[in-house]
């Protein structure tokens, strides 16, 4: 700094900045004639801008042999990715002479707007596109940071720094695309590439909006491009089998739309969601068709066993809530009809006088509950309530399988009769049960024309106990089941975007038309249905279309039996195969009766062949991938990011890893390296060399560090 007779302080002298902060604005004389400087102060930025008035002299912080004069021009304070201030850009106003920055080497932006996390941050090259840019954003009511590089060639080295903050937007045009992008490959940066210059779509009236939803606009995260895709490490026994959406018909048909929007609205696996479907399905069917064997001449309930495995969280909740809606509502609306019934009823037994109540009570009936769906009971709660006349079609539809599986009924002394009884009731819809002399409320010992629907969904300790149960696999009630495993979406969930934030699944036309659909079904015209003398509903006989249809679910049920042989597919699965053409037969009767057909065709038979053949691949699956948890690769990495986290680094010494990385078998050299190798393969980790030195990088977004 130079008046003559004073010392010319360094352009890293923070006195400069001190003095800085004594001087007075940028007078309006000076500003009067300059569109940027007026710009600026019009957009609230004037407390970044000094006037030099005295005659200072500044050396060059890159070129120390430099001097940048600053008489009668004015400074624009930069500041770091801390908002501390780092160098001064040295402007001369109402002229085309380049703006002079007081260290380039020094990374440094001059900042538009506030530099607060809430915001998005733009980066570009010159001060007048930072005007605008920040002028046409703002006027969009959108919340923006402009960080504008006074030295265009130091652009890289300014984003890069602001990025370890936090993620930062560059903005380019096809035709300059890899020019702006290539060198800023790995840094935390989205790239908005346009067709038309940005600025120029705003000028014709576009907005930010607008050019995003553009098909040409390219939009490049290019933190995540620099590591390519994410590979898969898991064994590839362990994934889940593809689930055959296909199944549930063509797009634009109400299941398979249904399907769809319970996917998206839930967040959950179609796997998860078709599981539900099916036992709603099956709980509002079962009670009016029967479906046939390949015979054609015998005929089986529809009723349906499901087992869904997921933790606690995964949706099934969420998905009962759009599967079951209106099977829900319905039993509500009949609860309190019921209520009301039972009231009447009592108050009509009460005034009966006792001379005749007697006859009064056989004439009256008390009246019984309509109940199809439950959330939670016992196995011995569900037969007395069949046998007492509450109820002859019902479902037990719980995420808690193991109120059921690990229930007292199964793990008790009778656990071999319960299970038989639940084997005969899925079969033909009948039971014998041998009731004890206390049981004098109970009459009957046995049941016909019952249906009984079970949709379970349990974590994975429970299923795998219920899975390798001698008595549940040897007995034939496991055997009789529909399995889907699906993988969990632990980190895949969205909550916070607008189009979730917007969705209103009450009003999505694709679940509005398969409510109503179930609606009438649970409420059907009388002339649709036949009863017997005491209104009792007479299950229709669902039969075949034709020759054709009968022959699909023959040669289903005996291509699964030649897979029974020696060396077969199927050879260690003999009771769940002779049981697939079986629930193949009641799936397809099923999504045809919905459908409005009372016939079951060979297409019928070929979808829900898809369906059948989806849940013994998930049982053989199940059976055949690693139980105990996650493979190799999966605990290194695992290992790696825990401890990155833990030290709040992105990256360790090779040698860090391989000494300290638990499990101790995999810091055996030859396992470590190996698998170390197929972690960089998939793009997990980067081994680094440095001479002798390795270091291992990982993956950025897999870490909680910043």
């Amino acid at each position: 700094m130079n008046n003559t007779d004073k010392e010319k302080p360094q352009a890293d002298d923070k006195g400069l900045y001190d003095l800085l902060g004594s001087t007075k604005q940028t007078s309006t004389d000076i500003i009067a004639n300059d569109e940027v400087l007026t710009s600026l102060i019009a957009l609230g930025q004037g407390d970044k801008l000094r006037q030099l008035s005295d005659t200072f002299t500044i050396y060059n912080g890159d070129r120390r042999s430099d001097i940048i004069n600053t008489a009668g021009k004015v400074a624009l304070i930069m500041r770091d990715n801390q908002y501390q201030p780092a160098n001064l850009g040295i402007y001369t106003p109402n002229s085309d002479d380049p703006i002079e920055v007081t260290d380039p080497n020094m990374p440094s932006a001059f900042i538009i707007g506030s530099l607060n996390l809430d915001s998005v941050w733009y980066v570009v090259k010159n001060l007048a596109e930072g005007i605008a840019l920040y002028k046409a954003l703002i006027s969009q009511g959108l919340n923006v940071t402009i960080l504008v590089s006074i030295n265009p060639f130091h652009f890289n080295k300014m984003v890069k720094h602001f990025s370890e903050v936090k993620q930062v937007i560059v903005i380019a045009t096809l035709d300059k695309k890899d020019e702006i992008t290539k060198p800023l490959l790995g840094i935390n940066v989205k790239a908005i590439i346009t067709t038309f210059d940005l600025l120029l779509s705003f000028d014709n009236n576009q907005t930010l909006e607008d050019v995003l939803n553009d098909p040409d606009t390219i939009i490049k995260d290019l933190l995540a491009e620099a590591w390519g895709k994410l590979g898969d490490i898991a064994d590839q026994d362990s994934k889940a089998t593809l689930y055959p959406i296909e199944a549930w018909g063509k797009e634009g048909e109400i299941l398979r739309d249904a399907l769809t929007a319970i996917t998206y609205h839930a967040q959950v696996q179609p796997a998860m969601a078709g599981q539900c479907m099916l036992g709603a399905l099956a709980t509002t069917i079962q009670q009016y068709i029967n479906a046939p064997y390949a015979l054609g001449d015998k005929f089986m309930p529809v009723s349906l066993f499901l087992l869904t495995e997921g933790d606690s969280g995964s949706g099934k909740s969420r998905t009962v809530g759009f599967s079951h809606k209106a099977l829900v509502s319905y039993q509500n609306d009949k609860r309190k009809e019921d209520s009301q019934l039972l009231d009447e009823w009592k108050a009509q037994k009460a005034s009966t006088p006792k001379k005749d109540l007697e006859v009064w009570l056989l004439e009256n009936p008390k009246p019984k509950q309509s109940i199809l769906l439950v959330k939670s009971g016992t196995i011995q709660g569900f037969l007395d309530n069949m046998l007492i006349g509450n109820t002859t079609d019902i479902a037990w539809s719980t995420a808690e399988a193991a109120l059921f599986l690990s229930g007292h009924s199964l793990t008790s002394d009778t656990a071999k009769s319960n299970i038989s009884q639940l084997c005969d009731i899925w079969s033909d819809g009948s039971f014998d049960r041998l009731l004890s002399p206390r049981y004098d409320s109970i009459e009957q010992n046995s049941m016909n024309g019952v249906r009984f629907t079970l949709d379970l969904q349990g974590q994975p300790s429970v299923i795998a106990v219920a899975l390798n149960d001698e008595a549940m696999n040897g007995q034939g009630l496991l055997p009789r089941f529909l399995f889907a495993f699906p993988d969990n979406m632990n980190g895949q969930i969205v909550y916070n975007t607008d189009e979730r934030l917007d969705a209103k699944p009450d009003l999505d036309p694709r679940l509005q038309a398969y409510w109503q659909r179930c609606e009438e079904l649970l409420d059907p015209n009388q002339s649709s249905i036949k009863t017997d003398d005491e209104g009792r509903i007479i299950r229709f006989n669902m039969p075949f279309e034709n020759r054709q249809a009968r022959k699909a679910l023959a040669d289903y049920q005996t291509a699964k039996e030649r897979q029974l042989c020696k060396g077969g597919q199927l050879e260690k699965y003999a009771s769940y195969a002779r049981r697939l053409h079986e629930n193949a037969s009641r799936i397809a009767s099923i999504l045809a009766y919905f459908n409005g057909k009372r016939f079951i065709s060979a297409d019928d038979i070929h979808r829900a062949t898809l369906l059948t053949d989806y849940s013994m691949s998930e049982r053989i699956r199940y059976i055949d991938k690693p139980q105990a948890g996650d493979n190799d690769a999966q605990k290194l990495i695992g290992w790696l990011v825990k401890y990155c986290n833990r030290q709040s680094v992105k990256q360790l010494a090779y040698s860090t890893a391989q000494s300290k990385v638990t499990p101790k078998h995999l810091r055996q050299k030859h396992s470590f390296e190996l698998i170390a190798e197929v972690l960089e393969s998939e793009g997990y980790i980067k081994i680094i060399t440095n001479g002798r030195a390795r270091t291992i990088q990982v993956r950025p977004e897999l870490l909680e560090v910043t």
